[in-house]
């Protein structure tokens, strides 16, 4: 069930993700964009692929429950009971209706028509925030923050995904890249600071480091290193690939941005690993509990006493220079037009080193 909820969470902001790129894309006039053609079954199965993976989380609730009241009971009652089963049932609602929609028309031939289809994946959006765990914790608070997290995340990558792969050339690409920056910007900024406000909805931003002795901790460390080499891509396909093109017209720098892609898919499944993890509620009860994570009690076997302190040492230290290097790396391949897979086994040695040095660093 564990691996099933990673899966099914980041198939859920990929759909997500295509659903709001195309819809965005082809609001945008053809001078400003490449030649998009999207597959009508990617639309299709995008909006049903909603309904599917947002059902999990109940899925989750009823074979918890079902052993004692029946699958049948206990289906219903979580569906009409529970917060997390009344949500779904509006966003299945509202994803069949949107499938319904999409069978007949073309995006490419109205405005109105990826108007609409925007609309409804807005409502979607917000329909998950409020079921979201921050607003289970702070109804009001918690929906917009994460609302606007999940939108500004999906708006940024669903025109990254959309365009990378459904382009049919690169034409207009200094064009495009006129007006995505500063969006893909302001994306980013919104979603670091949602995302530091959700993190205290879990903990104490003064315990990240304590916290790391448990999965959530332990997740939510990694998905902060893999964001790095995020950075490191968007820099490359924003401002570089820029440059090359204003010297080279026929630089094609579709595989950049699909490799960014990549790196995007890497960070929605620890994301989806991190919706898995217990938060920190009362860490110290919860390690006695359950224990620590495999992971730190691999490179800190023994009794945890808390709090755990951030102290890097020599070996440590070298690690973070070592990750640095892999990082700079990066832009080196893209400088010197090494093979583009290069860059990929680059981060994931950034990821790993950096990984291994933070958890050497505590004490």
């Amino acid at each position: 069930m564990f691996i099933a909820g990673i899966v099914s969470e980041a198939l859920l902001y990929s759909c997500f993700s295509l659903l709001l790129g195309s819809f965005i894309l082809n609001l945008i006039p053809k001078y400003a964009r490449p030649e998009i053609r999207i597959p009508k079954g990617v639309l299709l199965a995008a909006a049903l692929g909603i309904a599917l993976f947002s059902f999990l989380p109940v899925l989750r609730i009823v074979l918890y429950l079902y052993e004692d009241l029946g699958l049948g009971y206990t289906l219903k009652s979580v569906l009409t009971n529970f917060e997390v089963g009344k949500t779904w049932i509006s966003t299945g609602f509202i994803s069949l209706i949107l499938f319904i929609y999409l069978i007949p028309i073309k995006l490419e031939q109205k405005p109105l028509f990826s108007l609409t289809g925007l609309a409804f994946t807005l409502i979607l959006i917000a329909s998950l925030g409020w079921s979201s765990h921050a607003a289970s914790l702070s109804k009001i608070a918690g929906f917009l923050i994460h609302t606007a997290h999940f939108l500004a995340i999906t708006t940024w990558v669903g025109i990254l995904m959309v365009v990378s792969w459904f382009s049919r050339n690169h034409d207009h690409w200094l064009k495009f890249l006129k007006w995505f920056s500063p969006v893909a910007i302001l994306c980013l900024v919104i979603t670091t600071i949602t995302g530091i406000s959700l993190m205290t909805f879990h903990m104490e931003l003064s315990d990240y480091v304590s916290v790391t002795a448990i999965t959530y901790g332990q997740t939510l460390l990694i998905k902060h290193i893999a964001i790095l080499p995020l950075l490191v891509f968007a820099f490359i396909n924003s401002f570089l690939i820029r440059k090359r093109l204003q010297k080279d017209p026929f630089f094609n720098p579709l595989p950049w941005a699909r490799l960014e892609s990549v790196i995007v898919l890497i960070v929605f499944s620890i994301t989806g690993a991190l919706g898995q993890a217990s938060p920190p509620h009362e860490l110290g009860s919860m390690v006695r509990a359950e224990g620590a994570s495999k992971l730190f009690s691999f490179f800190h076997p023994g009794e945890i006493n808390f709090p755990i302190h951030f102290s890097p040492g020599i070996v440590s230290i070298t690690l973070f220079l070592i990750a640095i290097l892999f990082l700079a790396l990066v832009i080196v391949t893209f400088i010197k037009k090494a093979p583009k897979a290069l860059s990929l086994v680059m981060s994931l040695l950034f990821i790993i080193s950096g990984y291994i040095g933070f958890m050497l660093s505590l004490s």
